[in-house]
This record gives C-alpha cells, sequence and structure tokens, in this order.
C-alpha cells in the first residue's frame, strides 16, 4: 500500500517514490522464485542459496550499511519495505530470514565497533560473501537477556569464552558470530543490564559444537544450539566497551522487532491471496466458494486489520 489514513487515530502515512520505486524492485526480484522452490527448499531442508545470492548480486544486503563500507546507507524503513515484500512473495520466514542477520543485525556493529572491525566485516556483508549469525538466546534465558550465563574471561589481549546459546539462525552457515556474553557475573552486577560484553567473532568449529534443532516449518533456514568451549575471542573483536554490551544489542533488537512485525505482515498478505485465489477456484454446488457471504466477510475483515498494521508499522519504522 503505497500510503493511507488510519481511521480514529490521525495517522497518515506516504511512501516516497524512491520507497515505491524499492518496493516495486524487491517484490519483482522476489517472484522470480516461485512456491514450488519454497516448497523444494523447506522439504530438503536446504538453505536458499540461488534466492539470497540474487539479492545480494542486486544490492539489497548492504540497504542499511554506509556507504563507505559499500551499502546504500538507508533506514529501517525501507528495510522494513524490503522484508515485508520478500516475506509477501511467499517466500515466508525461509526468504526473511536467510537474509533478515544481514539486512540489520550488525548494526551495533556499525554503530559501535571499531573502524578496524568495520573495514573487515561489512563490506563482505554487503557482497553476501560473509555470513553472521546472532548469538544471544540460551536455554535459561530467553526473552530475559540480563540471564545468561555464557561468560568471556579475560586473558591478556584476549577473552576465552565458555557457555551455550540455543535457537541460533543460520549458524550451519556462518562464518562468524555476533555474540552476547557476560564478563561480570549477575550477582556481581549493580544494575542486572551491566556486565555484558558483544563480540563478533569467529565461529571456531574446534571450539564450538553447532547442532542443528528440528522444526516444524521454516526448515529452509536452520535453528540450533551452540555449546561453547574455551573460545578464544581476541580483544580486537569486542564491540565498543567491556561490559555495555546489552546497550549495545540495543541498537540491533530494537529495530529488528520492527522487521519481524513487518515479515509476519508480509506472510498475512501472501496468506490472503492464496485465501482468495483458493476461494474463487473451488467450485460447491455449481459456483466458487469464494461467493459466499459467509467467506466474504472473513477474509475482508483480514485485509483490512491487515492495512491498519502496515500503516501502524510502517509510522513505527
Amino acid at each position: 500500500m503505497a500510503g493511507g489514513l488510519l481511521a480514529g487515530t490521525g495517522l497518515s502515512f506516504t511512501l516516497s517514490e524512491d520507497q515505491e520505486t524499492i518496493r516495486r524492485a524487491v517484490a519483482e526480484l522476489a517472484a522470480s522464485f516461485d512456491e514450488e522452490y519454497w516448497l523444494r527448499k523447506d522439504a530438503e531442508h536446504e538453505f536458499p542459496w540461488e534466492f539470497y545470492n540474487a539479492f545480494a548480486e542486486a544490492g539489497w544486503l548492504g540497504i542499511c550499511v554506509p556507504d563507505e563500507y559499500g551499502g546504500s546507507g538507508l533506514g529501517i524503513l525501507e528495510a522494513s519495505l524490503l522484508l515485508e515484500e520478500v516475506s509477501a512473495s511467499g517466500a515466508g520466514m525461509n526468504g526473511a530470514s536467510c537474509m533478515h542477520m544481514s539486512i540489520f543485525g550488525m548494526h551495533p556493529v556499525i554503530v559501535h565497533g571499531s573502524e578496524e572491525l568495520k573495514q573487515a566485516t561489512l563490506p563482505r556483508v554487503v557482497s553476501g560473501d560473509l555470513h553472521v549469525c546472532f548469538g544471544v538466546t540460551e536455554p535459561d534465558a530467553g526473552l530475559d537477556t540480563t540471564r545468561i550465563k555464557t561468560f568471556a574471561r579475560k586473558d591478556g589481549d584476549r577473552y576465552i569464552v565458555t557457555g551455550r546459546k540455543v535457537w541460533i539462525s543460520k549458524a550451519l552457515e556462518s562464518e562468524k558470530v555476533l555474540l552476547l556474553t557476560r564478563t561480570t557475573k549477575l550477582e556481581e552486577c549493580a544494575k542486572k543490564t551491566d556486565g555484558m560484553t558483544l563480540f563478533l567473532t569467529d565461529l571456531d568449529r574446534d571450539r564450538v559444537d553447532i547442532r542443528p534443532i528440528p522444526k516444524m516449518g521454516r526448515e529452509a533456514v536452520d535453528s540450533n544450539e551452540l555449546f561453547i568451549d574455551q573460545l578464544d575471542v581476541p580483544a580486537a573483536h569486542r564491540v565498543g566497551e567491556e561490559g555495555k554490551g546489552f546497550r549495545y544489542l540495543l541498537d540491533g533488537l530494537n529495530p529488528e522487532r520492527i522487521l519481524i512485525a513487518v515479515e509476519a505482515l508480509g506472510l498475512g498478505r501472501a496468506a490472503i491471496r492464496r485465501a482468495v485465489s483458493y476461494g474463487k477456484e473451488r467450485v460447491v454446488f455449481g459456483r466458487p466458494i469464494g461467493m459466499n457471504q459467509g467467506l466474504q466477510f472473513p477474509i475482508a475483515d483480514a485485509q483490512i486489520k491487515l492495512d491498519a498494521a502496515t500503516l501502524m508499522v510502517r509510522k513505527a519504522a
């Protein structure tokens, strides 16, 4: 939707010409991968390399990376348009998840990382050459991030990391991990958000055991448990200052919530499109079932709610 007014709120929102161009271009590229492609990738638990590489070659992975590192330097709204259209194409969460981390997950590094760290990683993210996974959640610390136990012990000019992470997407394909650890135990911190440190470091398979988790859906993109045993992390891989990792992480987590929301909206658009198509094609008692008001009302109501949600999320972006 190019724009509109959200009834009863006074909120209005209209996309610019450039933003509409982004939306149309992404939709056209995503449409070249049909539902059979995604059905096959999901059934075979196979990463969608062709899809990912097509978006990398078109420059979309660098949409939010500053131009000095090869990106487009755009913001969360443009990233939202991209991932909503990817999801809405029928790619769903398989399509969105394969590039989600590249699109905005590196923002803590962009804002707080050293120049050396940015030069070494961001151009490779833009080109699609570097895959990074997000190492935050743990078995006993899901949404309560302050209770993570993975610990980084300082040892000269490096850290030795031990711990466990869970539900880590794309770990099997990733070369590096954006890893949140504790460098001060929770009970020793004045504030529970203190004492956490963020690293962008190598996912050394000799020190990190990656175990895929069976799922019901989104099987083209793996989810994993990570068992970290004495991982050697150079201090140069630290993002910002020691002990301030939680604050840095919010620069990625907060925008990510918007991206997850628009991906869900795109999935809703795809579902409505398929429901309408089925309603036109399925014939019972001599006429398409879509002619029955009992089907028309729920679909129309769902579309109205989806339009309202889209406007609200785009306004938040």
